[in-house]
């Protein structure tokens, strides 16, 4: 069976960057498993994965836009400390959540300076080429609960 709308994917992979530094992976873990055309994994990744097939092997170059997307300057601002109220040490890295018109969204202390916080709410791989590489594991038909929900239900996947 080959990965199309309406399948559940599972793929061991293994993400690098330019510099061949491995950044995350599935090795020695569980695979991961996806619902195939719902956005569950990066565009370019899934674009990728169309038409594979159980015992597949590939590499795939994922770039920004099709990844993480490209920075964008709106998600970084400049805060005073005094906005982190009741946290007493504040360090580049950090994470926050922050409130914005549109909802919540996860920000990273980027630097501090003068009394004053560089916030950055762009995704930690926005502006980064994705190097995959994937095993193919598995691939099903996908319940008709599982497409009705978005995602996929069971062994690594969501479980209610």
């Amino acid at each position: 069976m080959q990965i199309a709308e309406r399948t559940v994917a599972t793929f061991h992979y293994t993400l690098t960057n330019d510099a061949g530094a491995v950044l995350d992976s599935s090795s020695g873990g569980q695979p991961l498993a996806y619902l195939h055309g719902v956005g569950g994994i990066v565009p370019g990744l899934e674009k990728a994965m169309e038409g594979r097939q159980a015992g597949d092997k590939f590499d795939v170059v994922v770039s920004p836009e099709e990844g993480y997307g490209t920075p964008n300057e709106m998600l970084v601002q400049v805060v005073p400390r005094e906005a982190f109220q009741g946290v007493d040490e504040l360090e580049v890295g950090m994470q926050f959540q922050a409130q914005t018109p549109q909802g919540a969204i996860s920000v990273v202390i980027a630097k501090i300076e003068d009394g004053m916080v560089t916030v950055d709410g762009n995704h930690p791989l926005a502006g980064q080429n994705l190097h995959f590489a994937i095993e193919v594991t598995e691939v099903r038909e996908a319940s008709v609960e599982e497409v009705l929900h978005g995602h996929v239900h069971g062994a690594g996947g969501h479980h209610h």
